[in-house]
């Protein structure tokens, strides 16, 4: 009896021990797993810093500059003709389209290549010079219909105009892209192309600096054929835009 009352009672240190021990194990264990949460949260979740580099990092496609060479500048009136020799031969023997980026100037070779800006407005347009004329006093150059729409002067019927008489462009033909507004102020041209971008894809400003001037063409996407960019064309016809479709 005796030897059982000595048993039992050095147990009990022995297992307050034990009991204590297991404790601070469980306690060590809580505090390293709040320290490890609040570690956590203070962390930034990394995506959020991969999104905001690849948002500064986009740039505008298609930003190119031509260069062209100036051989003569002139100023003066411009007029335009149209359904009256629509049809009809002109000088270069070509039959003349109204609907079709042409000029006629007295002086410049036939074939010529210059760049019109209406200086009321700011709107300019190339054209390939294809007939003589006009053979109105005081007048240095007649514009198809088609050009007059684009510079925003054929209701009117005469516009105070730049005529720059333009060097061949070396480079060759690009694939067929949409212009919907050229102009010398490039603000101008800029707000054209923030309106485009609310409803289309591909916008961008092309410059052509030739020697006196820049021009800034707002034009959209790039066209492996011509009824690719009819297409989209139409569309933006549709949308109250003037479209012209080219590959220069």
């Amino acid at each position: 009896m005796a030897a059982h009352t000595e048993t039992s009672t050095l147990s009990i240190p022995r297992l307050i021990s034990i009991l204590a021990l297991v404790l601070l194990v469980l306690f060590s264990a809580a505090c390293a797993t709040k320290r490890q949460v609040i570690t956590d949260r203070r962390t930034p979740p990394p995506e959020k810093k991969e999104t905001r580099v690849e948002t500064k990092e986009e740039k505008p496609t298609f930003e190119r500059v031509e260069k062209r060479e100036t051989r003569v500048v002139q100023y003066g009136v411009a007029s335009w003709y149209g359904p009256d020799f629509h049809g009809k031969p002109t000088s270069s023997g070509e039959v003349y389209d109204m609907y079709q980026l042409t000029c006629a100037h007295n002086t410049f070779a036939l074939g010529t290549m210059v760049m019109v800006t209406n200086l009321e407005n700011g709107r300019s347009v190339e054209l390939r010079v294809n007939d003589r004329g006009p053979f109105v006093k005081e007048r240095i150059i007649d514009l198809s219909y088609a050009a007059a729409r684009i510079l925003g002067m054929w209701e009117k019927g005469t516009a105070q105009v730049k005529v720059e008489g333009l060097g061949p462009l070396i480079e060759p033909n690009q694939p067929f892209t949409l212009q919907v507004g050229s102009f010398t102020d490039e603000a101008n041209a800029q707000q054209l192309a923030a309106q485009l971008r609310q409803r289309f894809d591909n916008v961008y400003v092309a410059t052509v600096e030739t020697s006196t001037q820049k021009y800034h063409r707002v034009r959209i996407g790039q066209y492996d054929t011509r009824d690719q960019a009819l297409a989209m064309a139409e569309k933006l016809s549709g949308a109250g835009f003037k479209v012209l479709v080219t590959n220069r």
